[in-house]
């Protein structure tokens, strides 16, 4: 088909996707205007902003969702992963209702937290652990751990990375970035990233990678670049970090126990709260002991709630009865078979689903996908295109494509989103033809 041709077609598409998302949601386009009067562009959280304007989403159960003009969805965003657990798991709201009866904000060390602490250590090959209120903070004090293990001040991370609000590199990084002395390697290329790490060996403190990509688009790192970070961090006396904020749900002890790579630190965050705001940073008990009030050295890490009785409760209650590693093999061994379903759906067109177990994103482009530069020449006007179609089919995903697989997402659901995906490539066949 001729470019030009091709794109007059997607944009007529586009234009009448965005009118026909306008006509059928008011209320959602209600509750925005009036939003915006009182907060910036009338949103708290950036990636949940999408034009025209965002869904109102009013209530969920299960893996399902209706919107405020009552629009029923199969939740297959699962709060960016965070939201492993569905909707209203009984045990996890068990868990929170028996914390809620003993009291909210107790101002002193709980029976709970260490019971859950010795559950996170278990599971994620931990010695020790110290609570924090979400991902972002766990990887602001892991990279403050290395410095001040080390002495040094430089930290490398990678291009298209993404360690929180505060810590994001697509793009080469964001103005609010904490102020880290960070450089960028790119992602997945073994001898760059050793270049960048020989060049700043002698004030090296740490390396922050994710073993698979999250918001960056779900991109594994092989295991040979993983294993190359490990020995150049080992090398350089620096402190090799795992952020596995996203990751630690794809293998019964996180990604790295199927990657046999044991990182100085590792970080964790979304779901293993229970759905409750949470994050920690663990590893070595030598790195991590800097902690231990009772020596005279001690650092500080304060958090009114990093210890509260809500995510303690829900966070044991989720690792311990919920998420046990036979659930997250099952999950996952999902994950892999519909994420395979659909790459065979859609092949011989530009759409192509990478990812691991419970987690994937839809790109389109031809060829393979190892880094964000390759993500990025995707076609944006496609993926926006694919967003609406599955709404207005009834399925919820993040506007960038990523898909997230929740425990209640059973055979029906799946066979929902690959039927969706077959009416989009047959739909839209013309717009996604490979060259």
């Amino acid at each position: 088909m001729n470019d030009v041709l091709a794109n007059a077609d997607l944009d007529a598409a586009l234009e009448e996707a965005r009118a026909a998302f306008t006509a059928r949601n008011p209320a959602s386009l209600a509750r925005f205007t009036d939003a915006a009067a009182v907060m910036p562009g009338g949103n708290t959280r950036s990636v949940l902003f999408h034009a025209p304007f965002p869904l109102a989403v009013a209530r969920g159960e299960g893996c399902l969702l209706w919107d405020l003009d009552g629009h029923r969805y199969i939740d297959f965003l699962g709060e960016y992963t965070a939201g492993l657990f569905g909707h209203s798991h009984p045990a996890i709201g068990a868990a929170i209702r028996g914390a809620l009866a003993g009291g909210i904000n107790l101002g002193g060390h709980t029976v709970v937290e260490a019971r859950f602490a010795r559950a996170v250590c278990g599971r994620f090959g931990l010695e020790r652990v110290r609570f924090t209120n979400s991902g972002t903070e766990a990887n602001l004090m892991a990279l403050a751990t290395a410095r001040a293990r080390t002495g040094r001040g430089k930290v490398v991370a990678f291009a298209g990375g993404y360690h929180g609000g505060l810590l994001t590199f697509a793009g080469g990084g964001s103005p609010i970035n904490a102020p880290f002395d960070v450089a960028l390697a790119p992602y997945n290329d073994s001898a760059g990233a050793r270049a960048v790490i020989e060049t700043h060996r002698a004030d090296l403190a740490a390396i922050i990678v994710e073993p698979m990509l999250g918001g960056g688009g779900c991109i594994p790192g092989t295991p040979e670049f993983l294993a190359s970070l490990r020995q150049g961090a080992s090398e350089a006396g620096a402190l090799l970090i795992f952020d596995e904020v996203m990751t630690s749900r794809l293998a019964p002890g996180g990604l790295q126990s199927t990657l046999g790579i044991r990182p100085d630190l590792t970080t964790l965050g979304k779901y293993v709260g229970g759905g409750m705001s949470f994050g920690a940073f663990g590893g070595r008990a030598e790195v991590m002991d800097v902690f231990d009030p009772r020596r005279a050295d001690a650092l500080p890490h304060a958090g009114t709630f990093n210890n509260n009785v809500l995510t303690m409760a829900a966070g044991l209650a989720a690792l311990t009865e919920v998420y046990t590693p036979e659930a997250a093999a099952a999950l996952n061994a999902r994950g892999e078979a519909l994420r395979a379903r659909l790459n065979r759906i859609a092949s011989g067109t530009v759409l192509q689903f990478t990812g691991l177990g419970s987690m994937m994103t839809a790109h389109f482009r031809a060829g393979p996908i190892r880094s964000p530069a390759d993500a990025a020449t995707g076609n944006a006007g496609l993926k926006e295109l694919f967003f609406f179609d599955l709404l207005a089919a009834g399925l919820w995903f993040a506007r960038r494509g990523m898909i997230n697989l929740s425990l209640p997402i059973d055979d029906a659901a799946c066979d929902a989103l690959a039927d969706a995906v077959a009416e989009f490539t047959a739909l839209r066949g013309r717009l996604l033809a490979a060259d």
